[in-house]
């Protein structure tokens, strides 16, 4: 039986005594999506030693027959004990948002490095404490990180390396579009996605995370001012136990200005009818731009606006050559890779992180800093789109 682990002792001086034991909270969608990229990034990259030890769910049943399947060599169903137990080192946070804080904050103070799913959590209180959390347990050489995985779409990170070489010279504006359709059917049933209480916010804090973490990822920037819109188009759906309020947003509208001086436009939509996972990026230069759009996530359109006008227009980039971020490690040149595999690049620059001592990326700074964006639409919505500043 595993004995406590003593907080004074952190995973970072016991890193050199074997694989680091790994936990995750959480086996539906993306404990699913998680526990693939444990299972296969040491096949394909040269990462710390880990074993993927225990997977923990509320149904005993589910979970191990989920622990099962997705490689993991037993199951829990109380997250508490696993935080106990001296042979985790880290936590994997899957759970919904409303769990995140509570459980992050455990895993940090018993000396566990913590990944957590976005967005860091359903309100700013939560996150704050977290980031507090996360920053007193650097100091004792516990990391942390929150998954933000479209940071490692090669081709994202290929536009940011030409951002930051100056390819498009200064930025002047950014259209980021995150668009879905899962909910446009009316009589789509009530999950907690849906419920303010368990999701704390609907399209917003679902998919808006993911497209404002990207316009202060692609431009190192931070925003200062908001102006936002939310709305429910349809604010009732059938439950389990007849019909229920909706009681977050279906879609969401903000401007945000940047203090680089450059504004961005971003919408989201979870009744986006035809759009099914559609995260559309643009990103306008003085000498050159670019286009992506997750749903052809091996694709950058670049058009470099120096060249002589007769030869100008966006040609199409196949992010797939070795020289491109991540995918020395897959296959030959145009053999394309998928949504799973940010994943899989994630778990490998936290697994380095962790190996090295170094503050993997996005931190929980970073985290809090869409939070503090996210708080901003919402309180800019309920004033009738009143410009909001926001905090830092």
């Amino acid at each position: 039986m595993s004995t406590p682990a003593d907080p004074s002792e952190t995973t970072a001086s016991r890193q050199g005594s074997g694989p680091l034991g790994v936990a995750a909270i959480g086996y539906a969608f993306m404990g699913k999506a998680h526990s693939n990229a444990w299972r296969n990034v040491a096949s394909f990259f040269d990462v710390p030693a880990f074993e993927q030890k225990v997977l923990v769910g509320r149904d005993a049943s589910a979970v191990a027959e989920a622990a099962a399947a997705y490689g993991w060599a037993e199951s829990a169903t109380d997250w508490r004990t696993v935080m106990e137990r001296d042979d985790i080192d880290i936590v994997d946070i899957c759970a919904p948002g409303w769990m995140h804080a509570e459980i992050a904050i455990a895993a940090l103070e018993a000396g566990k490095h913590v990944l957590v799913e976005k967005p860091l959590a359903n309100t700013l209180a939560e996150a704050e404490l977290m980031t507090a959390a996360a920053a007193k347990a650097r100091a004792r050489g516990v990391q942390s990180m929150i998954g933000f995985n479209y940071r490692r779409v090669p081709a994202l990170a290929l536009a940011k390396e030409l951002i930051a070489e100056g390819r498009l010279g200064t930025v002047r504006h950014v259209r980021a579009a995150y668009l879905q359709d899962w909910l446009a059917d009316a009589q789509a049933p009530m999950t907690w996605r849906l419920r303010k209480e368990t999701a704390g916010s609907g399209a917003l804090g679902d998919i808006a995370s993911h497209a404002i973490d990207q316009v202060l990822f692609l431009l190192g920037d931070q925003v200062s001012e908001v102006s936002g819109r939310l709305h429910t188009f349809v604010d009732r759906r059938p439950g389990a136990a007849g019909t229920e309020e909706v009681t977050v947003d279906d879609a969401a509208w903000a401007t945000l200005s940047l203090t680089s001086g450059a504004v961005a436009s971003v919408e989201v939509s979870r009744v986006a009818t035809g759009r099914k996972n559609s995260l559309q990026i643009e990103v306008y230069g003085e000498k050159g731009s670019l286009l992506f759009d997750l749903e052809n996530l091996n694709e950058l359109g670049f058009l470099d606006a120096t060249l002589p006008v007769r030869e100008q227009g966006f040609r199409r980039i196949l992010v797939n050559e070795p020289e491109h971020p991540y995918l020395e490690a897959w296959w030959p040149q145009g053999h394309i890779i998928g949504w799973e595999h940010t994943f899989t690049h994630q778990v490998r620059d936290f697994l380095l992180a962790v190996r090295d001592g170094t503050q993997p990326s996005p931190s929980f700074e970073e985290g809090l800093n869409v939070q503090y964006v996210l708080d901003a639409v919402e309180e800019s919505a309920a004033n009738k789109s009143t410009l909001t500043v926001v905090r830092h």
